[in-house]
């Protein structure tokens, strides 16, 4: 099995155990919290992040993309991985110490919480997954947030009780994250020595930080902000209801962000081999494979919505409901930003359209955010993240329409569509006609799959898509391969 196959595959186990955890606590974290301190939960880990995420400035994206330029190089590696952290490290610490003084004169919190939420900054000071991302050591990373997630799923059962408990969730949630970078520097002297670390070289590094930073703050404010703004412009509660939507969404999202975080490091050392072919192919197979998932699951997640939200969340939470069917539409365009971004542009050092198209992205969203959220709070946020989504995607495209046949990449998603509005309208009359329980979720659940699953396979043996067709023959070969022995 080639190392790519195999990080995808790990990528894949994680973030099937990342479907199943939540599945398991939010119910839980929901009932015994309420919308009130879900809310409140997700304000302050909001502002703890963009202290955090200003810290971290362009680190992730171009120290992934430095790392896999020189992996093959030990002295090289060792002295890009110093180099950059050291930026890191120093602005981090800035940082922590500005969040120090927020929280100190400006913060609103109470003082148990506000002192927790420090936790959350530090693990931006520690956080060198980039380093691993780039050298594809994708087994150690699983492995690590495999056993941290386990540990802070029992820790969650065996001591958060009560809505009072806020704090000790919050306690409980920063600990893993902190825990989850410590354990990564226990592995990082197998891969590089230290290197005395220089102004010059340190020079080199800050310019594409900075650019990469712009869509990364840019992109923050439509998946970050608009929570600050909830907080601030409209209610908490509100906010839990976005919180708790955005849960479900972040399921499938976290697919697509793992399956672009492997592909990212690999691509670039395609670019620097100059393999346009391998690229062009990847590319193909990634729009293919990935949009029939997004399609699929924003479908099925329009149709499960009105049931799934109170029947998983409990009843407070119903207005949750249209948030889920609304941000499932995102999950489409986010996953062609994504392949667009990781395979294409990154790679390839065209930073200006990424910043670009996310800088538009933000000044839509956050003007409709000021517009909308004072007279309709979630909904408010939900149009300007759908119209923010679709920007970014649109830009990009745009930017890639001379070197990229996205016709042809994105043919098959019309396909893909009309099998997912049938499993949608589908799911929907089942929810009418059963009525609000569990079973009836399940029941949808698998009907919506099956119709889906079978459409499609309809759809590729109708067009005779290469891929299916290698599958139909192997399995021609194997069952021959059973008849004559």
């Amino acid at each position: 099995m080639t190392s790519l196959k195999k990080n995808i595959i790990y990528n894949l186990l994680y973030q099937i155990l990342v479907i199943i955890l939540p599945l398991i606590t939010a119910p839980y974290i929901s009932r015994v919290l309420g919308a009130e301190g879900i809310g409140t939960y997700s304000y302050v880990h909001s502002i703890a992040y963009y202290f955090g995420l200003c810290g971290m400035l362009g680190v992730s994206n171009h120290g992934n993309r430095s790392v896999a330029l020189v992996r093959n190089d030990k002295d090289k590696l060792s002295s890009t991985f110093w180099n950059i952290y050291s930026i890191q490290f120093s602005t981090t610490a800035l940082a922590l110490l500005f969040f120090l003084l927020y929280v100190i004169f400006f913060s609103s919190f109470d003082k148990t919480v506000a002192i927790i939420s420090i936790l959350f900054v530090i693990s931006y000071v520690l956080d060198i997954n980039w380093l691993f991302f780039g050298l594809e050591k994708f087994k150690i990373t699983v492995t690590r947030n495999t056993i941290i997630k386990l540990c802070t799923v029992v820790c969650i059962f065996l001591f958060v009780k009560k809505a009072y408990d806020l704090w000790l969730y919050m306690l409980i949630m920063a600990l893993g994250t902190v825990c989850s970078q410590i354990y990564l520097w226990l592995n990082v002297r197998k891969y590089i020595h230290f290197v005395r670390p220089t102004f010059s070289e340190m020079k080199k590094h800050i310019k594409p930080m900075l650019i990469l930073f712009i869509p990364v703050i840019a992109y923050s404010i439509y998946k970050v902000m608009d929570k600050i703004m909830l907080g601030s412009l409209s209610t908490v509660t509100q906010l839990g209801l976005y919180e708790n939507a955005e849960k479900i969404i972040n399921i499938p999202v976290g697919i697509i962000n793992a399956f672009g975080t492997v592909m990212m490091p690999r691509i670039s050392a395609l670019v620097a081999n100059k393999a346009e072919g391998k690229i062009s192919n990847y590319m193909q197979q990634s729009f293919k494979y990935f949009s029939l998932i997004a399609i699929g699951m924003a479908f099925g997640l329009i149709g499960v919505s009105e049931i799934l939200s109170p029947t998983y969340f409990g009843e407070e939470f119903i207005g949750s409901a249209p948030l889920i069917a609304g941000l499932s539409v995102t999950l489409i365009f986010m996953t062609w930003a994504n392949i667009i971004r990781t395979q294409y542009l990154i790679p390839n050092q065209l930073d200006k359209p990424y910043v670009v198209s996310t800088i538009l992205g933000a000044i839509i969203n956050l003007t409709l955010n000021l517009i909308l959220i004072s007279k309709f709070g979630a909904k408010g946020a939900l149009i300007g993240t759908i119209l923010a989504e679709f920007t970014v995607f649109f830009v990009q495209a745009v930017s890639v329409r001379k070197k990229m046949d996205l016709k042809k990449y994105l043919m098959p998603s019309i396909g893909f569509s009309i099998a997912g509005i049938i499993m949608a309208a589908a799911t929907i009359i089942i929810g009418k006609y059963m009525g609000e329980s569990i079973i009836t979720l399940v029941v949808q659940v698998f009907s919506g799959a099956f119709i889906y699953i079978t459409l499609t396979l309809l759809i590729f043996l109708i067009s005779k898509d290469k891929d299916i067709g290698k599958i139909i023959n192997s399995l021609k070969k194997k069952r021959k391969k059973d008849n004559a022995s």
